[in-house]
């Protein structure tokens, strides 16, 4: 087995996406810590021919669940909460208009288009975390990038000609 250093290494960044595209920006950093903690303690005892990315994906995905149920048991003091500046230095850098058209995603579209699209995770894992079958998952994915194609429309040859 790889040590468990090199796994967080490897598997870190693609974490830390999903977590922000299921989250967003706020908890994302709390989940990937929680998801990496619970993972060095179960990392012994994991099955040698274990798919180590869908396994990462299902312990975030389950701590995505506790915080969005512990955010949801929270008061909220304004309306919303403004987005913080991305930092385009750092690779992970977050497009605030991008979490934007995320957040407006039905809860199981972001899922299955964060599981699917940022994570590698095939349908059928899509559906065992999130409950369904695989053809609802396919779906949920497809309606999901259906949607983000609409409202955040990233046309870059309209703009080079525009500049022209």
């Amino acid at each position: 087995m790889q040590p468990f250093e090199q796994i967080v290494h490897d598997h870190g960044p693609m974490v830390l996406r999903v977590c922000r595209a299921v989250l967003g920006p706020q908890d994302a950093e709390d989940a990937w810590s929680e998801t990496f903690l619970s993972a060095m303690t179960a990392y012994p005892g994991l099955d040698p021919d274990a798919h180590v990315e869908a396994w990462l994906v299902t312990i975030a995905h389950r701590k995505a669940i506790d915080i969005a149920r512990a955010n949801a048991r929270r008061p909220v003091a304004v309306d919303e909460i403004p987005e913080r500046p991305g930092d385009g230095d750092r690779p992970e850098a977050w497009d605030g208009d991008l979490w934007a058209a995320l957040k407006a995603l039905p809860q199981r579209q972001r899922q299955a288009v964060a599981y699917h699209y940022l994570a590698g995770l095939p349908y059928r894992e899509i559906a065992a975390l999130t409950g369904g079958s695989t053809d609802a998952a396919r779906r949920a994915a497809a309606d999901g990038i259906k949607t983000l194609r609409t409202t955040y429309p990233r046309d870059d040859t309209a703009k080079k000609g525009a500049a022209r």
